[in-house]
Parts: structure tokens; C-alpha cells; sequence
């Protein structure tokens, strides 16, 4: 098989992003093998498996105990698990100022009145 024919490997985030948005679908609680199945079956289930303990460990999903195995729940939205990472990163530096300044400095005009629109209703309701 050449390189044309070879499937596109997805990213770890994409994988994850796949998942979250499969089981925002479910009605309730479920199966990594339900979750295999929403996504066509193109991943292995020991895939589907890896990816769900990963999202649990980030805190993007819960599980519950379902017979021998387990039924699976999104904790968080994409937005969620985004910010999750965006704190881990702020967590892992020592000059958080610095990485915050330059954070906020690269923002699009737009992002920058919508963070400062959110950083005063946040100081606002500290406050009441």
C-alpha cells in the first residue's frame, strides 16, 4: 500500500473531540463498544478504550460500573475540556504572568473585549 491509499491518522485531540461528541449523542450512559459503533467502527475498541480512560483522567467524562464493564458520560463540553487544557498548560509554568501576558497580547481584537467582558462579570459577582 503507497502513501496515497494510507488512511489519515487523526490526532490525539481530534480522537478525543470524535468520543466527547458521541457520547453528547447517547440518551444516557454509554458503552465504549456503542461509542465504537456511533463512530462508524473505524476505531479499535481498545482505541475507543485508551481514549475514554484519557478523557476520564482529564475529567472530561465519568464512568460508571455497567456489568463487567463500563457505561461512560461527557462531563464537560468541548469548550470545557479546552479550558481544561489551557489551565494544565498555565499550571505547568513558573512566570504565570508572563504566559498570561502573552496569551492575552496575541488575541484578535474581538477575543480580547470578550476575555475583558468575562474577567468583569466574574469580578462583579465575586463581589455581590
Amino acid at each position: 500500500m503507497d502513501q496515497r491509499q494510507r488512511p489519515r491518522r487523526r490526532g490525539q485531540g481530534e480522537l478525543e473531540a470524535l468520543v466527547l461528541s458521541a457520547l453528547r449523542e447517547a440518551d444516557g450512559p454509554a458503552s465504549a463498544g456503542w461509542v465504537q459503533e456511533r463512530l462508524g467502527g473505524n476505531l479499535a475498541y481498545t482505541t475507543v478504550i485508551t481514549i475514554l480512560t484519557r478523557l476520564l483522567a482529564k475529567g472530561a467524562v465519568t464512568r460508571e460500573r455497567a456489568g463487567r464493564s463500563f457505561a461512560w458520560t461527557p462531563a464537560s463540553d468541548q469548550a470545557g475540556l479546552a479550558a481544561h487544557k489551557m489551565r494544565k498548560v498555565l499550571d505547568a509554568e513558573s512566570d504565570r504572568g508572563a504566559v498570561l501576558a502573552s496569551f492575552v497580547t496575541s488575541l484578535e481584537p474581538d477575543d480580547e473585549r470578550l476575555l475583558r467582558d468575562l474577567l468583569g462579570r466574574a469580578k462583579d459577582e465575586r463581589e455581590d
